[in-house]
């Protein structure tokens, strides 16, 4: 089978160096003893890259929560006052609101909620059917005669009801929502004492008392920002035909210019690089499959046995 092929191969390359002949297109400078087939040259490309675009420049809004700091606070406690050795002073105690933490928002998610009810399912509808009765009422079962008046049989006309099953649901009682949490302000109540009646006979002054107070003071309030996102480019390959394409006359070995042993010196090469060939010296359907891949993979004219391929295998062609 694999000798056919090898001759029928042949016998087309020979034919289509016959014909080119008499069409007056063969190949020029042709040695005597060697053989030419018509291959297709494979094409050859240019990588070029190319920046396109990925993500186009977009805004993005976000908010910048508020900004505090810690300050303290000196609040007057008592104020000064005057004493006297005979007549006491006369204070009076007061009270004030000191704002520690003004008042702010807080947004909270509240979720989903359910209830579970039962509710009675109708299974089957009631209907109204024939139902074998116990006996007559009011009427007796022998006559005067002795002759027996009932006959055994009684229906009774009765309405069956409904049958109903008890299914357990679930049901929305409110979707979920976002409620904006309004945290109101925190006071401190500072007590002071105010002098209502000044002492007498011997006048002391007494200093003002003062107290050092943490407090939160806003600085920056909540605010919302635009950002502006650049665009994102990404690098693409592009592939240009740069050459090849072409059906051209290519020197080649066939069974006219090539023994079997040179057929079986490209076998073991083919067999070196990996591919499950023989090296009988026959050329036939495993060394040819062989022989395009190995083409294909190095960007070598296909189809015949090229002198190119031959010596990309590291096999001479004499």
């Amino acid at each position: 089978m694999s000798r056919f092929l090898a001759v029928s191969a042949a016998s087309l390359a020979l034919a289509g160096l016959a014909f080119a002949q008499g069409a007056g297109n063969y190949p020029p400078n042709a040695e005597p003893g060697s053989c030419y087939a018509r291959v297709l040259i494979p094409e050859t490309y240019e990588v070029q890259t190319e920046q396109v675009l990925d993500t186009p420049e977009h805004t993005e809004a976000r908010i910048v929560p508020a900004e505090y700091e810690t300050i303290i606070q000196r609040v007057l406690v008592k104020e000064q006052s005057l004493t006297y050795t005979v007549v006491q002073p006369v204070y009076e105690i007061e009270t004030e609101q000191l704002l520690v933490m003004p008042e702010q928002t807080e947004t909270v998610v509240i979720p989903a909620q359910y209830e579970t009810f039962t509710e009675q399912v109708l299974v089957r509808p009631s209907y109204v059917t024939w139902k074998p009765g116990t006996g007559l009422y009011g009427r007796s079962q022998v006559a005067e005669d002795n002759i027996t008046l009932a006959t055994g049989e009684l229906l009774c006309r009765v309405e069956v009801p409904a049958q109903y099953d008890a299914v357990t649901r679930k049901r929305l009682i409110s979707p979920e929502r976002v409620e904006t949490k309004v945290i109101p302000a925190s006071y401190r109540t500072v007590e002071r004492k105010v002098l209502q009646v000044p002492a007498r006979v011997v006048e002391e002054i007494v200093p003002a008392e003062y107290e050092d107070v943490e407090v939160q003071r806003l600085v920056t309030p909540e605010r919302q920002e635009t950002l502006v996102i650049p665009a994102a480019y990404k690098t693409v390959e592009k592939r240009t035909v740069t050459g090849g394409g072409t059906v051209e006359w290519r020197e080649v070995l066939c069974d006219s210019n090539a023994t079997k042993e040179k057929i079986a010196e490209v076998q073991r090469a083919l067999a070196g690089k990996g591919y499950k060939v023989g090296a009988d010296g026959v050329f036939g359907p495993a060394t040819l499959t062989a022989m395009e891949d190995w083409q294909k993979k190095n960007g070598l004219p296909m189809g015949y046995l090229t002198i190119s391929t031959v010596e990309s295998l590291g096999v001479s062609p004499d």
